[in-house]
């Protein structure tokens, strides 16, 4: 009797769809897109078929905002208006930028004079 020789096919994932819509995306998958729990996705039809697009909740260029670093430094002045602190108060903006230029020991004029301001 010969043998039936059986083609690989290219592996594709499938899950079966439950109570409620309720789907589990393979693990192989959250892992390769950095999926976790509570993750936002944006679902759509497009050709007659489900399209699940991992969504962005802040825009990628206003993410350093909500990296930790900034949101420590948020929280330290949080705590200081709390407590009444109050940081140094400038009369205008051309004080405040000269008070930048001193504390990063950079020459305000100088600049100025390049930027033709």
């Amino acid at each position: 009797m010969a043998t039936t020789k059986h083609r690989r096919r290219p592996h594709l994932a499938s899950t079966p769809l439950r109570k409620k819509g309720i789907i589990t995306i393979p693990q192989d998958i959250r892992d390769q897109l950095d999926l976790e729990e509570g993750d936002l996705l944006v679902v759509a039809v497009e050709d007659g078929r489900i399209v699940l697009t991992p969504a962005s909740v802040v825009p990628d260029d206003q993410a350093w905002f909500w990296s930790a670093e900034w949101q420590a430094k948020e929280r330290e002045v949080d705590d200081a208006l709390a407590t009444g602190e109050r940081g140094e108060v400038h009369e205008g903006g051309e004080p405040f930028l000269q008070a930048l230029a001193d504390e990063a020991g950079i020459d305000l004029e100088g600049i100025k004079k390049r930027a033709d301001v």
